[in-house]
């Protein structure tokens, strides 16, 4: 037993070793760092550790046991982190036409691989490739086309809120997929329906429990930000058991387990908080699926380029006409597409749950990787360009008469008025702040978004139309995750003095990087009048001190009563303020 726990530690240490080296070359050549991970696991793994002359040459980690503890506890974590990315609520303000855009997608998607591909696998009973592989290609990659999105900035656009909703549904479709998964070889209904009744029980009880308990629990856990992460995992972990016990995967177990998280306010702290364990499970879960790629054949590799040409293609022949149909144009249907155009790792972990369940042969797995591996290259340069290629692909259908209708407004697309007015921190300015404007400009209410760790006055900010998020203003991530690069005006109402973990200079430039494509004006706070100063020239559009603006407020306060009262000793002690009073008073005379 401790020479399988040492053996196990070196594995990890060397897949995360060789993940940062492959990683960091990954960077270097401006490529998702997943490529790096899993050609870490290809060149560590078993396919290049033949021994040479008595000498192993390359590959180090040999034992199959390490390797799928290693995948399936990043497998866990990489499914409750994409559990966490759903908003059910975003998808449900998107209406109907982003529901028909996600089943038209999915379902298309799958008859056209399966009718594209059927005669490169002949019908074999007990043999689901061509399902396995139909439904890994209808399935884009959350983790790649989210990072490159958020890199660029467009996940707050109509096309990236259209890629995300498609996104959302295909993680829907494929829960169902996992559901009636372990009874593909004995379909019966009453089988397949007692899955699905298991998988709807699950949801339902962790939405209950989440409701009426986990609530409670991360409100009391709310401050301290280590008892909201180790909460959150030990409800994944929890999660993951009873679906055990129900005969259910523990992968979907830990995909419900996010869902359910993601209905909170804490959901987009919780993913800022969970980054770096993610991140780690993450590696290793690639590294392991690098590990079991087996050498593919020269019609092994033409048929993962046939994949990826079909998936690129089809994704843009399906998206498109349906987003230009439903009137929210053309060019967003098209980057949609082309922003969906790679394999998801979701169909990584099908297939690697259909190979344990003996449905399908790991000959389809390294060839759904490879494919992965390949689209993934493509992906990069395709989202980078996708403005571009679109605009081609528009001025080529207008030779046939299609053209480009106007784009709607994001407003349309979510149905929810956009949050330009961005409050970071509800303490006693916020709250002064927010009462001058439900009296002056109770419009304005509906565009603001008020961003804090207390939820004690969620539901009061909420009633007036505000929306208020939970968030770390010291974790520029969790601000990425809040959308706040729409703003156009961002206000701190804390001080450095309240401000734990970072500072308003801090802030400030974290707000810039995230907000560099369309500079919002920024107004922030300070107890100090030369750190004021310090902001104005970094670029904040004007600094609060709250000192001076208290002790201007007592002075007017102070010289109305002098005024009224009419006492100059108590005048002349206000540090010869008050001459302005008398000089205007002689003017009054003058002019009489």
């Amino acid at each position: 037993m401790e020479h399988h726990s040492l053996t196990l530690l070196v594995d990890i240490a060397l897949s995360i070793i060789f993940a940062t080296l492959f990683a960091i070359i990954a960077k270097a050549f401006k490529q998702p760092l997943v490529l790096g991970y899993v050609v870490a696991g290809l060149i560590i793994g078993p396919l290049f550790g033949p021994y040479v002359g008595g000498k192993l040459t390359i590959g180090y980690v040999k034992s199959e046991e390490s390797i799928e503890l290693i995948s399936e506890i990043g497998l866990i974590l990489l499914l409750f982190i994409i559990g966490l990315e759903i908003d059910l609520k975003e998808l449900a303000r998107m209406g109907k036409s982003m529901f028909a855009l996600g089943v038209l997608q999915f379902f298309l998607g799958v008859g056209a691989a399966w009718f594209a591909f059927r005669s490169f696998f002949p019908p074999v009973p007990g043999n689901f490739d061509l399902l396995y592989f139909a439904i890994a290609l209808s399935l884009s990659s959350t983790m790649i086309v989210v990072k490159l999105l958020h890199d660029k900035f467009e996940i707050s656009t109509v096309a990236g809120r259209l890629t995300i909703g498609v996104l959302v549904l295909q993680d829907i479709w494929a829960i169902l997929f996992m559901g009636i998964q372990p009874d593909l070889q004995d379909p019966q209904v009453v089988n397949v329906l007692g899955s699905l009744v298991k998988g709807i029980a699950l949801v339902a009880i962790s939405f209950v429990i989440s409701r009426y308990i986990l609530s409670r629990i991360f409100l009391f856990a709310a401050s301290k930000p280590e008892l909201v992460l180790i909460t959150s995992i030990a409800w994944c972990f929890f999660l993951c058991g009873v679906a055990e016990k129900l005969q259910l995967s523990k992968e979907m177990g830990a995909l419900i387990a996010g869902v359910s998280i993601a209905a909170f306010p804490y959901g987009a702290d919780v993913i800022s908080k969970l980054s770096g364990i993610r991140d780690f499970f993450i590696t290793l879960f690639f590294v392991a699926l690098g590990m079991k790629i087996q050498a593919p054949s020269a019609s092994d590799l033409g048929l993962a380029f046939l994949a990826v040409g079909f998936v690129l293609v089809s994704r843009v022949l399906i998206v498109a006409p349906t987003v230009f149909f439903s009137g929210k144009g053309l060019r967003a249907g098209i980057v949609a597409g082309l922003n969906l155009a790679q394999i998801s790792e979701f169909s990584l972990v099908i297939l690697a749950l259909g190979v344990q369940k003996e449905h399908i042969g790991k000959d389809l797995q390294a060839i759904v990787l490879t494919s992965m591996i390949i689209a993934s290259i493509i992906s990069t340069y395709v989202i980078l360009f996708n403005d571009k290629i679109a605009r081609g692909i528009i001025a080529f259908l207008s030779i046939f008469g299609v053209r480009e209708n106007k784009e709607p407004l994001e407003s349309q697309v979510t149905g929810e008025t956009k949050r330009d007015i961005v409050v970071l921190g509800y303490f006693r300015i916020a709250q002064g702040l927010i009462d001058g404007i439900e009296e002056d400009k109770p419009s304005w209410l509906k565009r603001m978004l008020v961003v804090d760790f207390n939820p004690i006055y969620r539901q009061t900010l909420e009633s007036k139309g505000i929306r208020w998020a939970y968030g770390d203003l010291a974790n520029p991530e969790s601000l990425h995750h809040l959308g706040i690069e729409e703003a156009r005006y961002i206000v701190c109402t804390v001080s450095d003095m309240i401000l734990k973990g970072t500072t308003n200079r801090r802030l400030l430039e974290s707000l810039k990087g995230i907000c560099r494509h369309h500079q919002p004006k920024i107004i922030l706070t300070t107890d100090d009048p030369k750190e004021a100063e310090v902001l104005r020239n970094n670029g904040a559009a004007h600094v609060i001190v709250p000192g001076k603006i208290s002790g201007l407020s007592l002075f007017t306060e102070l010289a109305g009563m002098v005024d009224q009262n009419g006492s100059p000793t108590i005048a002349k002690s206000v540090k010869g303020k008050p001459k302005k009073s008398t000089s205007n008073k002689k003017k009054v005379q003058k002019t009489k």
